[in-house]
């Protein structure tokens, strides 16, 4: 085991590949085949990756990319409720598919007993590797669980049953070791090189922003940052999680996408300082179900669009019935002309709506301007204008009636008209010729 635990560890890193390994795009809950199974050897290997002659640009694989934030990001977390991190290693050395490592033992069999025993848990677990280095905080075999909060240290790959089955299984302690209360913010960042070059390019650099800020800042002890393993979602890199206790005690773990460096401090004042959600970069929540993804979801779309400066869906649906109203009603000084015309007679009215009911006042105005029946068209014709104003959170609806005989006269009036004239003049016709008979 000392072979296994003789690699620097120069920051707090969680690699994370769920109990259920994801797929290279997304999330999921069972572990990859073994058919991508690395080794030690294969892991240096890999190193090549991320240095050398065939190095990555970030042109290609990095924040410059040409797939860099063309997704949405809120709802891309599948639901589980714990997440184990295995201190292990450092991510330069880790193979594509280290919980499936031939010469890892203790990631592998971790992972292959949480495979084992996940029917038997009470919560869905996820499984990540972080990085570890003896001497430091984070310890080789060392595990953090959360939101438990708490740290295990020195697993090793003779006590892996035992402690799934007391720990994960029966959610007791794992005896004769004491847990280790875990106290402030933990940030991982997937820097999984060797299995996606976004992860590889995106990871190191996030990493080496958050120490520099931390330590900037003044914030060692309380916030710890490390890179991770594969935590699912390449298309997003840099990838993100923070766990930590709210006002309330509760603990949360969140999830963020497409970081840049430039975005750190933004993580840490709002996020671990202020204790808010920064909504264009999140991806969702670690015990958040689907139910709750969606309110999440519409929750985020609402704010982003007041926060963006672009109209709500209710702000859209007002703007275009205004400009339907002020179509049908002409300009306002046709309006105010209407009025003015008839002063006297009390034809203009002005009828302040409340806005809970502007919806009402929308469709009446509507119905107004649908064409009359032929049965109002026999009765006098009304001219009806109508203006539609919001200042002030209120409607305004003017209406102006003041016809002249003239200007109700119709068409079919006419008609009436001659077809009365004619049947006088044929019965004047008829009585006269009646009357030379007789």
């Amino acid at each position: 085991m000392a072979s296994n635990r003789d690699d620097p560890l120069t920051f707090i890193n969680l690699s994370s590949s769920p109990v259920t390994v994801s797929s290279a795009e997304g999330d999921s809950f069972l572990l990859d085949p073994p058919s991508q199974i690395g080794s030690a050897s294969g892991s240096f290997q890999n190193e090549g990756l991320l240095s050398g002659g065939d190095a990555p640009t970030d042109a290609e694989f990095g924040f410059s990319r040409p797939d860099f934030r063309q997704n949405t990001l809120s709802g891309s977390v599948q639901f589980y409720e714990r997440h184990v991190f295995l201190c292990y290693k450092h991510p330069q050395v880790w193979p594509p598919r280290i919980e499936a490592a031939e010469f890892d033992r203790l990631p592998r069999l971790l992972s292959a007993a949480l495979l084992a025993r996940k029917g038997e848990m009470k919560k869905q677990t996820r499984l990540t590797i972080c990085e570890g280095h003896d001497g430091t905080e984070t310890s080789n075999g060392d595990v953090l669980i959360f939101p438990d909060m708490i740290r295990y240290r020195r697993l090793t790959h003779f006590d892996v049953d035992t402690f799934v089955e007391e720990v994960l299984v029966k959610d007791g302690e794992w005896q004769p070791v004491t847990p280790e209360k875990l106290k402030g913010s933990y940030i991982f960042v997937c820097s999984h090189g060797s299995r996606d070059r976004r992860c590889g390019v995106c990871g190191p650099a996030i990493v080496a922003r958050f120490k520099e800020e931390i330590e900037l800042h003044g914030l060692q002890g309380k916030v710890s940052v490390s890179p991770c393993s594969h935590i699912g979602g390449h298309k997003y890199a840099g990838n993100v999680i923070i766990f930590g206790s709210n006002i309330d005690g509760k603990v949360s773990g969140h999830w963020y996408g497409y970081v840049t460096p430039d975005d750190v401090p933004i993580l840490l004042e709002q996020h671990i300082e202020k204790g808010e959600i920064v909504n264009e970069l999140w991806r969702g929540e670690m015990g958040v179900s689907e139910e709750q993804k969606k309110s999440q979801q519409l929750r985020l779309q609402q704010n982003s669009g007041a926060d963006d400066g672009k109209p709500t869906k209710e702000e859209t649906l007002q703007t275009q019935t205004n400009e339907m109203d002020n179509a049908a009603c002409g300009s306002q000084m046709e309006v105010k002309a209407c009025c003015q015309e008839n002063r006297n007679s009390s034809c203009c009215q002005v009828n302040p709506v409340s806005p809970g009911k502007t919806e009402k006042v929308d469709a009446h105005e509507r119905e107004a301007k649908v064409v009359v029946t032929p049965e109002k068209k026999k009765s006098s014709k009304k001219s009806i204008s109508r203006c539609s104003s919001n200042k002030g959170g209120a409607s305004t609806r003017k209406v102006c009636a003041m016809p002249t005989w003239l200007e109700s006269w119709e068409r079919e009036d006419t008609y009436a008209a001659l077809a009365v004239v004619c049947a006088a003049v044929s019965v004047g016709i008829a009585f006269h010729c009646y009357r030379q008979l007789a």
